[in-house]
């Protein structure tokens, strides 16, 4: 495992970081302009018979505590091994182009008895008065949590964060503010998102 004395003393470790931030931020810029846009369009409603046999419940406190946690200990788990952090950060930002191209070839419309997801710190970046409801295709929550179980080290945390993932797509659907379809799809963008960025140049492979 490289240190940050050891990328930081090589001209390629600075590249890759300095390419790894800028990615970072063009992304999350563009991402926060994306969604107001998206919040705009039209879009189908599906038919989902898990949302229809299940009561709707107000679990935002639970999923915003469960996804922020999550992103602090993920960060704080990465902060030693700055090639691994670097990886993870290239897989979010492919991930999130990914769900951009999704949300725009699938336009959806809120779910049934949605009950709205607030967060402060999403609303904040976009600018939005109200919670977003038709970023919609896939999950954002949940495939985040599964490609922190993706780039995790060790098999322990691997396992926290997979179990994470599962019980966030639950409470996603149980509060009605995602298709059931929206949480299937949302591992397989995770892994296809870190499969694309893992062992390319000088990041490394599962270790």
């Amino acid at each position: 495992m490289a240190t940050w004395r050891e990328v930081l003393g090589e001209r390629s470790g600075v590249r890759a970081l300095g390419a790894t931030s800028i990615a970072l931020a063009l992304t999350l810029y563009v991402y926060a302009t994306f969604l107001t846009v998206v919040e705009q369009r039209t879009g189908v409603v599906l038919t989902d018979p898990v949302l229809a046999a299940v009561p709707a419940l107000d679990l935002t406190w639970p999923i915003f505590v469960i996804l922020y946690g999550a992103l602090v200990v993920a960060i704080v788990a990465l902060l030693r091994d700055p090639l691994r952090l670097m990886l993870a950060v290239r897989a979010y930002a492919t991930l999130v182009v990914i769900r951009m191209a999704c949300m725009w070839v699938i336009p959806l419309e809120p779910p049934a008895g949605m009950i709205p997801l607030i967060d402060p710190i999403v609303q904040s970046a976009t600018g939005a008065s109200e919670a977003l409801s038709r970023d919609l295709f896939f999950s954002g929550h949940t495939s985040i949590l599964t490609l922190m179980a993706c780039v995790m080290p060790r098999r322990g945390m691997r396992m926290f964060f997979a179990v994470l993932a599962v019980l966030m797509g639950c409470f996603v659907i149980l509060q009605h503010v995602h298709y059931t379809i929206d949480v299937l799809v949302a591992p397989m963008a995770a892994f296809t998102a870190y499969t694309l960025m893992k062992g390319r140049g000088d990041l490394p492979d599962r270790q």
